[in-house]
């Protein structure tokens, strides 16, 4: 199931390359604990730039046995409306290695600069295998700091948060990552921090990145 994700997140990127990108990043994490995959991306539609294909994709898998458990992947791909340049709104089908299908309505609001860059997602979904509503937010940050024309100290961010029904929690993860990047490549170390269930049962890991922006 989770080369299927990483399939469809994939073909998602190469579609919308066919839409005129506009943004896409993909990261590679690898830490003592675990390895991370994580897309986010997002893409005019049309020369108006009024509607956009938002993605965000993930897998993780961790290296001992015991922790195999909490393995996971999901991709969500939205159709966004901009309102004006910080706001939209879009309907999405997700899909998650544990929650199964899910159909969501989320809002997407951005702030963007030459140095740094701010996106919260905050959605309403309803899960098939629950047959329950469940609420998420997904946050991501980056601040840049040129040190010349070609290079650039990072500092980026990762946030999701899930709540079944509202208000029990189900799921959180928060990514750091501290880096340079040279063009478009950029690399350095990161830490994640996992939970999971309403009582959260606690994960964390150091490691490296890679990070592209396409």
């Amino acid at each position: 199931m989770e080369k299927t994700i990483i399939i469809t997140s994939f073909l998602t990127i190469g579609f919308a390359n066919y839409l005129q990108a506009q943004f896409t990043q993909v990261e590679l994490f690898s830490g003592f604990d675990k390895t991370d995959f994580t897309l986010y991306s997002s893409y005019s539609v049309n020369k108006k730039n009024t509607l956009n294909i938002a993605t965000l994709a993930f897998f993780q898998k961790f290296r001992d046995e015991e922790n195999q458990g909490f393995d996971e992947a999901g991709v969500q791909p939205t159709l966004f409306w901009n309102l004006n340049k910080h706001i939209a709104i879009g309907p999405s089908l997700y899909y998650n290695s544990f929650a199964g299908y899910s159909e969501r309505l989320s809002a997407k609001f951005t702030l963007k600069s030459s140095r740094g860059l701010l996106v919260i997602i905050p959605t309403v979904a309803h899960s098939n295998q629950k047959n329950a509503s469940y609420a998420e937010t997904f946050a991501q940050f980056q601040l840049n700091t040129p040190l010349n024309d070609n290079v650039s100290l990072w500092l980026n961010g990762q946030f999701l948060t899930v709540w079944d029904k509202f208000k029990t929690h189900s799921r959180s993860f928060q990514q750091l990552r501290l880096g340079v990047s040279f063009k478009s490549h950029q690399f350095g170390v990161g830490v994640d921090f996992d939970q999971y269930g309403p009582d959260p049962i606690e994960k964390s890991s150091l490691g490296v990145y890679y990070r592209k922006t396409l």
